[in-house]
């Protein structure tokens, strides 16, 4: 079989794939309005309002984009006893996403970023400020052993766990200690995106930095040298003693780094001029690890991660991708 035979074979078998997506769910708020006169009070503009929308945000973008692939998501977090968390679950349930392992605290305020976009009547709008209200997931005793029964019972349905950590504590430490073993055990794959706390999840099958991230975790600077890139991924790889390592570098593709093997440079598919990043992070680890639960190798998932970031960062906003998309992006390469 040829590669790009493998690769649609791969892509076919993204159907169905039931993948949990352990994670913070946040609410993306924006507010969306017209700009003409700076204000007397203060040397700030004045807003007109028009209009506002909701959408999945943190962990829900990787929802999104298991679900425009084919796969079955299967989301495994914690929201609050309010408004914005009737929000994010009623959005589950209009996209026919599973909420029965959404747990729900009311002693904890769902996460919500609110951002301000505005500009002239007939001009796209541009973002001018963004207001985040935030908390971190409690370590109360009983809610933690929710979670851990909770990942213990999905792990029956799951093809994959996938770890969506933008810091909220969702994801605790501990408990991940306890059912890694568990996992791998039933040979599940497991991968993790995580904003700051990259190498506090030791033994994962994958994890997907970006070059920031990457500086943050092991406190360098990379400045796209691709020698000191080289070695900061052995070194994350080992630290973290992964499977593998997927670094994201924007215009500039991505780097594979596995044990006992070269390191594996992607350059970027499609245009460098790119139109908007916000988002690509969770298609890249989407693509990921629904292709290693469809099959592929590593560096056949590395390749379909890279083919769907070249796609949706061609997309204004946070964007998702179909399999038909995919197939057409591998046809388009010589």
């Amino acid at each position: 079989m040829n590669n790009k035979k493998k690769l649609f074979q791969i892509i076919e078998n993204f159907a169905q794939k039931k993948i949990v997506v352990w994670g913070d769910f946040i609410l993306d708020e924006y507010l969306y309005g017209t700009t003409r006169r700076i204000s007397r009070e203060a040397p700030v503009l004045i807003l007109s309002y028009k209009d506002k929308e909701f959408s999945l945000g943190g962990g829900g973008n990787s929802l999104i984009n298991l679900k425009s692939l084919g796969a079955e998501p299967l989301p495994l977090g914690v929201v609050g006893q309010d408004e914005a968390g009737t929000k994010i679950i009623r959005f589950l349930k209009r996209k026919k996403i599973s909420t029965d392992f959404i747990l729900i605290d009311k002693d904890y305020p769902t996460p919500v970023k609110t951002r301000i976009l505005a500009g002239e009547e007939t001009a796209r709008k541009q973002q001018i400020l963004r207001i985040d209200r935030e908390a971190k997931v409690s370590d109360k005793k009983a809610l933690k052993q929710l979670l851990e029964k909770s990942l213990r019972t999905i792990r029956k349905s799951a093809d994959a766990l996938l770890i969506s950590d933008y810091d909220y504590h969702t994801v605790k430490e501990d408990i991940f200690r306890r059912i890694l073993p568990f996992y791998k055990k039933h040979r599940i794959p497991v991968s993790l995106d995580s904003r700051f706390r990259l190498l506090s999840f030791s033994g994962i099958t994958v994890a997907t930095p970006n070059q920031p991230e990457v500086e943050e975790a092991l406190n360098i600077r990379l400045d796209d040298d691709i020698d000191t890139i080289n070695t900061a991924g052995k070194a994350l790889l080992r630290k973290s003693e992964a499977s593998s390592i997927l670094i994201t570098r924007g215009s500039q593709g991505m780097v594979l780094f596995e044990k006992r093997r070269s390191p594996f440079l992607i350059p970027i598919f499609g245009s460098r001029d790119i139109v908007d990043v916000t988002g690509a992070g969770d298609t890249v680890i989407s693509v990921f690890t629904l292709a290693l639960a469809s099959g592929a190798s590593s560096r056949e998932a590395a390749r379909l991660a890279n083919y769907a970031g070249g796609i949706v960062v061609m997309k204004k906003g946070t964007a998702t991708l179909t399999p038909h998309e995919l197939q057409k992006a591998i046809e388009s390469e010589n």
